[in-house]
Parts: structure tokens; C-alpha cells; sequence
């Protein structure tokens, strides 16, 4: 149990080091833009049909629990604006960076991780290259740019699959579940969702980047690399998203 909780400390301190050396070497040029938009577009675009698919679902399930429930108390009318709230702040953002880290974690784990172990980053610094700046960076910033996107294109399918259900069971017009619905949103609800979506995204980069970047033990530490690189963002995800939570209820306070 002692190793455990050390070699957790551990882990904590070098992937703070890893985010220290991201922060340094992020300003420091040369800039590999053409890299980082190779990388934006395999992880944002090669992401948009499992997350629309799982917003789209999102709204459907949830309005179909919640409304029997609104039926009983006569409130079916606040439908659009719970569900509206509900997905924007929380269940939008949170749901879509855990389809993002079990997808661009694991590969950037497996990606770099197989890298390390068939000695090419070692190739890359041996020949003058960064392999740290090439490889690293420019997935970490792609994340961080390409996660807020996704969460508001989660979010709009998720809508439609909720207004597409009170459509055809309530007889409510699109247009007046979605006006509905943006009467009931204020800057409070898009804002701090939208800010902690970039971090939910750096997280998801650091992660997986640190995993495989760092892998060791030969073509086991690949699958070892992508397995822990998933499990780590996704617990790391909901200390973020609780920090958020909590900053954004004193901001509210004040």
C-alpha cells in the first residue's frame, strides 16, 4: 500500500514536471504549424460521428426519463430549459471529454508509446530533431483547441435529440424548444463550460502524451501505456471538472 501511494506521488510530480516542460517549450520556437494542424484534424474531425452519435443519445435518454417525472408534477413545460442547462453546463463538456480520452488518449499513448519502444524518438534526438516539441506540443495544443469545438457540436446534437422527442411526443415546434431553450441559457452557463473544456482537453493531451512518451518494457508497455493513459484523464477529468464546479459557485456567490 506504501508503494502505491509513492509511486502515485511520484507520477503526480513527474506528469507536473512534463506540463512544466509543455509550458517552456509551447513559446520557444521553431513552431510546427503544419503538425498542429495535421493533429487537429485527426483528433477533431475523426471525432465528430462517436460524439455526435453519443450527444445525439444523451438527449433522447435524458429527456425521455425526465419527462414522465414532469408529466406527474405538470411542469412538462420546463422541459427545454432542464435539459438545455442540464447538457450545456455539466452533461455535454464532462460526457465528451470521457469519449475523447478513451479515444485520442489511448492513441496518443499507443501512438508514441510504440515510438519509444521502436527507438524513433531516440532516432529523432540523435538527428538534432525535438522530438519533444514535434510530438508532444503540437498534440497537446490540438486537444486543447479541439475539445471545446467538439463540445459544442456534442451539445447542439444532444439539443436536437431532445427537441426531435418533445417534437413527436409533446407536439413542441423545434423553433420554440430551441428559443425556449436560449432564453433559459446566460453567460454563467456558456462560460464556464466553455473555459473547462479547455482544460478538459489539455488534460486529455498531457496524459496520453506523458503515457507514451514515457513507456517502457517493450511492446507490452504500449497496450500498458494506452490502458493507464485513459484511466488517468478520466479520473484527472473529474478533479478538473469539480475544481471548475466549486471556482465557478464562488464566482456566483460574489
Amino acid at each position: 500500500m506504501a508503494d502505491r501511494i509513492k509511486l502515485f506521488f511520484i507520477q503526480i510530480g513527474d506528469l507536473s514536471y512534463f506540463a512544466g516542460r509543455f509550458f517552456k517549450e509551447v513559446l520557444r520556437p521553431p513552431f510546427e504549424f503544419r503538425e498542429l494542424l495535421r493533429q487537429c484534424y485527426q483528433m477533431g474531425n475523426r471525432s465528430l460521428m462517436l460524439v455526435g452519435i453519443t450527444g445525439f443519445i444523451i438527449g433522447l435518454v435524458l429527456t425521455l426519463q425526465s419527462r414522465p417525472t414532469l408529466i406527474q408534477f405538470g411542469a412538462v413545460s420546463w422541459m427545454p430549459n432542464m435539459v438545455g442547462i442540464s447538457i450545456v453546463r455539466e452533461i455535454g463538456p464532462v460526457i465528451t471529454a470521457l469519449i475523447c480520452a478513451g479515444r485520442i488518449a489511448s492513441g496518443i499513448g499507443a501512438e508514441l508509446g510504440s515510438m519509444r519502444v521502436t527507438e524513433q524518438i531516440d532516432a529523432m534526438e540523435v538527428s538534432g530533431t525535438n522530438p519533444f516539441k514535434y510530438l508532444v506540443v503540437t498534440r497537446i495544443l490540438a486537444t486543447t483547441l479541439m475539445l471545446p469545438l467538439l463540445v459544442v457540436f456534442g451539445d447542439l446534437v444532444a439539443l436536437y435529440g431532445s427537441a426531435l422527442v418533445e417534437n413527436l411526443k409533446g407536439d413542441v415546434s423545434f423553433q420554440l424548444y430551441f428559443n425556449t431553450v436560449f432564453d433559459a441559457l446566460a453567460y454563467g452557463d456558456l462560460v464556464p463550460a466553455t473555459v473547462k473544456s479547455f482544460f478538459f482537453g489539455f488534460v486529455i493531451g498531457l496524459v496520453g502524451c506523458y503515457k507514451g512518451y514515457y513507456s517502457k518494457k517493450g511492446t507490452a508497455g504500449v497496450g500498458y501505456a494506452a490502458n493507464t493513459a485513459v484511466v488517468m484523464a478520466s479520473l484527472l477529468l473529474f478533479v478538473v471538472d469539480f475544481i471548475a464546479v466549486f471556482v465557478s459557485d464562488i464566482f456566483y456567490e460574489l
